[in-house]
């Protein structure tokens, strides 16, 4: 048997490793008076670097409210560009009731999402804030061989330093739902870290980090960031206050697939109240209280006559066309097919909370 080189899992920053139990209002959110020490051994020059850099960087907080209790839901890292702005990964800020950041001195902000680009994995905020320290974006593409600094809050550290090189450019990622054509790292990232800058050996951000690929032990493989630069029209969409999402239907999907199932498709397993899947009647598989699943709904087996034997193709087909589009579903119902064509809407339109 071949061994294959995504073994194990991508794993988006975002995740279940990334989102903590609810808890009130933590304590790190306290002010406080002075940074953590360096934890991780730098050269000279790195930890100069660093130092340099870091004050610019900051935790980003997604926040909300239970039961009169403020909640956590979630903790990135950002990195102020200019004045009140700040750069980080979509999923970090993805969906948030309240956004707080709190900079290196310990002082803590309201922050809000003022553009972004969903299927790019990245968003611009601007911050009650003033007088930040911030750092500038590189006016030239990335070079694959450079040293990179990353900074961020994984392993429960407030911004700290992991480095690597720059292993490869316009990397593609094996699931249809992760940003394409990011830049592949041999840092050392974990989740805390989304959504942080990569920074080169000028001082300037190169990228912002998006997700890892870990192997069968939970080690992380490779590290993915979203490349930014001067001269992208990413960050000009950004900079314009553009809100892009991606497209959607209002389904989600069942993992647990076998290669020997027939049909070949992607079963569904939850469709989304008052999404257009639901309003076309597409109905979900069945399962136990114990989440076994006890019978199919509807598979999935083409998107507009292209065979999507798997969920990630399906996602694919969906993704790599506009909101506002129409697409026809080819549907398997119990041996018996049918075809259903729904208009595609804004992801950020759908309530997959329900």
């Amino acid at each position: 048997m071949k061994f294959s080189p995504w073994p194990a899992v991508l794993l988006l920053l975002a995740s279940a490793a990334y989102f903590l139990p609810q808890t009130r209002l933590p304590a790190e959110f306290s002010p406080s008076t002075s940074a953590p020490a360096l934890r991780d051994p730098l050269s000279p020059q790195t930890r100069q670097l660093f130092l340099q850099s870091r004050p610019a960087t900051v935790v980003v907080q997604q926040m909300g409210k239970a039961r009169g209790d403020y909640v956590r839901y979630g903790i990135g890292t950002g990195v102020v560009i200019a004045g009140d702005r700040i750069l980080t990964a979509y999923h970090v800020v993805d969906g948030a009731q309240i956004l707080k950041i709190k900079t290196l001195s310990g002082a803590v902000f309201d922050a809000k999402v003022v553009a972004f680009d969903n299927a790019a994995d990245i968003a611009l905020l601007t911050t009650t804030a003033h007088g930040l320290t911030s750092l500038p974006l590189s006016a030239r593409e990335a070079k694959v061989g450079e040293q990179v600094l990353a900074i961020g809050n994984s392993g429960h550290d407030f911004l700290q330093a992991r480095t690597g090189r720059l292993l490869r450019l316009g990397a593609k990622a094996r699931q249809a739902d992760f940003p394409q054509n990011t830049l592949e790292m041999n840092a050392p990232l974990a989740p805390g870290d989304s959504g942080g800058p990569i920074i080169n050996a000028q001082g300037e951000v190169i990228g912002i980090v998006s997700y890892i690929r870990i192997n069968e032990q939970g080690q992380t493989v490779t590290s993915y960031a979203v490349a930014v630069n001067q001269n992208s029209p990413l960050i000009a969409d950004l900079l314009a206050g553009r809100k892009k999402d991606v497209p959607a239907v209002g389904l989600a999907f069942d993992s647990d697939q076998s290669a020997s199932q027939e049909p070949a498709g992607a079963v569904i397993g939850q469709v989304v109240s008052g999404s257009p899947a639901a309003q076309a009647g597409l109905q979900p598989a069945h399962y136990d209280e114990q989440g076994q699943r006890t019978s199919l709904g509807d598979v999935i087996t083409a998107v507009n006559g292209i065979h999507t034997p798997h969920a990630n193709d399906v996602i694919f087909e969906i993704r790599r066309r506009q909101v506002g589009d129409l697409v026809t579903l080819e549907i398997n119902h119990q041996g018996s097919t049918r075809q259903v064509t729904l208009s595609l809407v804004a992801k950020g339109s759908i309530n997959y909370d329900r």
